[in-house]
């Protein structure tokens, strides 16, 4: 199967009285880069997180960011004692030099730092969860770039196999373009008025037809289309392969473009170099 690069994936979880959110952006990269944007009380979970990923993905720019956040509904609530006797002090002295000032609401206490006491979270537990919490958004996002590749997969194989039609029309205008050059030459002999020697003609276009062959760049076309086609069907990590393969592609358009010998087989060169572009841009996408 061939991956896009790009994709987006989102899972959550409840531990104990925390709310993860975990979230897998992907972008377009020449190699692996792996970015991470997490809580500083759970920075020491990166290198696990990091391990996971190396071993599911090839390419791409990744951010793996989480979010933990209170859960917003609690079995019980622990209160720290201390903090509230503390938060009760300051509120009477506050009273005292401000008798109009509000007293603090319910809620307001228990946002306060260090009112309530979260309870310990057990490290392996919470390695364990956060790995399952990871493997949910990572099965996303793989389906997300699975699918984008699947659609790549079929753009490409559209513009080639419009470059293998126009390889054929190529093929029958190469042997037009020798002729077309035999006939310039005889019209120009004839406008000077000269009498045309047969055998000096014929080495003539002879040396023409040899400097607009172009069989050789059809053939090396019709092989790249060959490779194009297989590595798609093999699948699997193929960015790298199609962005050399797709070099030359284009310098056998360009050959092709350089040695026409007829404004028709140039229009099929550009057409050929366009839709190489193309695909050229399909693939950098491509993990």
């Amino acid at each position: 199967m061939i991956h896009s690069m790009t994709g987006f994936a989102s899972a959550q979880t409840q531990i104990g009285a925390r709310l993860l959110r975990l979230e897998l952006r992907s972008v377009n990269g020449r190699f692996l880069d792996l970015y991470f944007r997490l809580p500083e009380d759970w920075r020491s979970f990166e290198p696990l997180l990091r391990e996971r990923l190396q071993k599911a993905l090839a390419r791409g720019k990744i951010e793996c960011r989480l979010e933990v956040q209170s859960a917003p509904v609690q079995a019980a609530l622990t209160l720290d004692a201390v903090a509230l006797q503390a938060l009760a002090l300051t509120q009477t002295e506050i009273h005292r030099h401000l008798p109009e000032a509000a007293s603090l609401t319910v809620g307001e206490i228990l946002r306060w730092p260090g009112v309530v006491r979260e309870a310990e979270l057990d490290p392996e537990e919470t390695q364990r969860r956060l790995l399952e919490l990871l493997e949910a958004a990572l099965a996303e996002l793989l389906a997300h770039r699975a699918r984008e590749g699947e659609a790549l997969a079929a753009a490409i194989r559209e513009r080639a196999k419009t470059i293998a039609e126009l390889v054929e029309r190529a093929r029958a205008l190469a042997p037009e373009a020798v002729e077309a050059q035999r006939r310039k030459l005889l019209e120009a002999l004839e406008a000077l008025g000269q009498t045309p020697d047969p055998q000096r003609v014929e080495q003539e276009v002879a040396l023409v037809a040899q400097r607009l062959d172009v069989a050789e760049e059809l053939d090396r076309l019709s092989s790249h289309l060959q490779e194009l086609e297989r590595t798609l069907t093999r699948g699997g990590s193929v960015g790298k392969r199609l962005d050399f393969l797709l070099q030359e592609f284009n310098r056998e358009a360009n050959t092709l473009a350089s040695k026409a010998g007829s404004l028709a087989l140039s229009r099929l060169a550009l057409e050929m170099k366009v839709l190489i572009e193309q695909i050229r841009e399909q693939v950098q996408n491509l993990e």
